[in-house]
Formats: structure tokens, sequence, C-alpha cells
């Protein structure tokens, strides 16, 4: 999930970010679209690799504790980026700088879920 967001998104943004356009424009809007449909068919090859390769499915206490964790930390950057969102809305004509802080923090908010998930299970937590 964590390459697949970096992959998709990097591609969106480097796309369509130099642009200096107020609102969203159509030919944006295709961006994201093919930037979720890349991400979509990451996830479920990606899913299907490690369902092949790890047949473990029994989840235990250290595997909810590392989840809400990871969850806590991406809700405060959620949290924080829907703030600074909505700020910008308030102080820039159109839609286009909230949409595209919004969507930042959405990703930067699910990386910060995942990268402690990864840290932990590494170390062994």
């Amino acid at each position: 999930m964590f390459v697949g967001l970096i992959a998709a998104f990097s591609f969106y943004f480097v796309t369509v970010l130099p642009s200096s356009a107020v609102n969203v424009m159509p030919d944006q809007v295709v961006y994201f679209v093919l930037a979720v449909i890349f991400l979509v068919v990451t996830q479920i090859v990606g899913n299907s690799v490690i369902a092949i390769m790890d047949r473990n499915t029994q989840t235990d206490e250290r595997d909810r504790l590392i989840a809400l964790k990871g969850m806590r930390n991406g809700g405060y950057v959620l949290a924080t980026g829907v703030f600074l969102a909505l700020c910008t809305a308030l102080l820039t004509d159109g839609n286009f700088l909230f949409t595209h802080v919004l969507l930042g923090f959405w990703l930067f908010a699910h990386l910060v879920e995942i990268a402690p998930r990864l840290f932990l299970y590494r170390r062994g937590a």
C-alpha cells in the first residue's frame, strides 16, 4: 500500500501541480482517475501476492496495538490537513488549491498510518 500510494500520487501531483488554474480542470480529473486505477491495480496484485505468500490470518493483541498506533498518527495528520484545507478554501479563489491540499494531506495521513506499522513489524515490537 505504501509503495502504491507513493507511485500513483507522485505521478498525479507531478502531472497536475505545475498548473496555474484556479479550479480543477477536466483533464486533471482524468489524471486523478488514472492514478486511482493504478492504485487499485497495484493493491489487487500486492494483496494477492501477500495472500499467497502468507497464509497466517490470525491476529493477536500486538497486531491490533500496532494498527491502532498507526491509525492514531494518521488521524492527527488528517485532522490537521482538513483544518488547513478549510483555511485554504477561505483564503483562496477557486477549488484547485483546496482540493489539492485536502488530497495531499489525505495521502500523507495514509503514509503516516502505514509507516509506523511497517517500522514496528520490522522491529518486532
